[in-house]
């Protein structure tokens, strides 16, 4: 399986989804959008990870590029791959199947709970998580539900955390993803964002929150791991 990732800063890197595909003999390649870059064939990807980053979907005039990527992500979806988007990624998985993107309410910016919805608990992909559980946040966008799009977690600041539209393509608004050395570059790089709110955390209480990690690899493992039909349910 050849699983193609479309990264948008150094910082934010694919993290644990690279060793779940290191472990399971899968072949990978980068679009790095920060420099030169290029596009791979859709037909010779079988999936495409869509990160995060601290830019908007809507910030077209900074980032061309971002058009671009849309109108390759909706590709994909045509073709039939499967496609996961974190954070921003999420956001554009929305953005180009139709959906508005725009300034949430709040930022939300570290270790909070999300709840499954009763769809979600019913999800193939989601069925071995609890029905509430922590994870990491940093964002300051959201998005409507695309048509045809099931949400399977919220929370508290942000109601679309989590959906799936079809069978193959997953947005999560929150970071699974995270490793105790990633987690490090992204309060480098952002730490101006971290004004302490109701649902922003400071670089202490972050850090704090590391021993979230193990738990959340090991939810993601299995996730991959059901969307790709390693394990049979």
């Amino acid at each position: 399986m050849h699983i193609h990732y479309f990264q948008h800063v150094a910082f934010e890197s694919p993290g644990y989804i690279r060793d779940w595909a290191e472990k399971n003999g899968c072949t990978e390649s980068f679009t790095l959008f920060y420099g030169k870059y290029s596009l791979p064939d859709v037909h010779q990807i079988d999936w495409l990870v869509v990160m995060g980053g601290p830019m908007g979907v809507y910030d077209t005039g900074a980032y061309p590029w971002l058009e671009e990527e849309k109108k390759f992500i909706l590709s994909c979806i045509a073709a039939g791959k499967t496609v996961i988007g974190i954070c921003l990624g999420s956001q554009l998985i929305a953005a180009a199947l139709g959906a508005a993107v725009y300034p949430n309410r709040q930022k939300e910016i570290g270790w909070f709970p999300i709840q499954l919805t009763a769809a979600g608990k019913s999800c193939y992909l989601f069925s071995h998580f609890p029905e509430i559980f922590t994870v990491l946040h940093w964002h300051g966008d959201t998005f409507d539900l695309p048509a045809g799009a099931v949400l399977l977690a919220e929370s508290r600041a942000c109601k679309n955390q989590a959906f799936i539209y079809g069978n193959k393509v997953l947005g999560l608004q929150f970071h699974f993803e995270t490793t105790g050395s990633t987690l490090p570059l992204m309060i480098g790089h952002c730490r101006h964002e971290l004004v302490k709110d109701k649902y922003v955390q400071d670089e202490e209480e972050l850090k704090e929150g590391f021993f979230h990690i193990p738990a959340a690899h090991a939810w993601l493992n299995t996730l991959l791991n059901r969307l790709v039909g390693f394990n049979k349910v």
